[in-house]
């Protein structure tokens, strides 16, 4: 049987991938942005709980980004 990934993980991390061209404190920036703008507020509490597990598999921009959201 195979893990399922939260979607959260998924999406936050193609949004990090998607920026990562820009310098790091400008990628970092741009995702916690993104999630802000366009993300359910469940959404976002559930990356938050999710990044407060341990954040395993999550991209450092979205570890960066979860830290400018708090």
């Amino acid at each position: 049987m195979t893990a399922t990934v939260p979607p959260e993980r998924r999406m936050a991390n193609d949004i990090a991938v998607n920026l990562g061209h820009l310098p790091e404190e400008s990628a970092a920036e741009a995702v916690a942005g993104h999630i802000a703008r366009f993300w359910d507020p469940r959404m976002r509490s559930r990356l938050l709980a999710y990044a407060d597990g341990g954040a395993d598999g999550l991209h450092p921009l979205v570890i960066a980004a979860v830290r400018l959201l708090r």
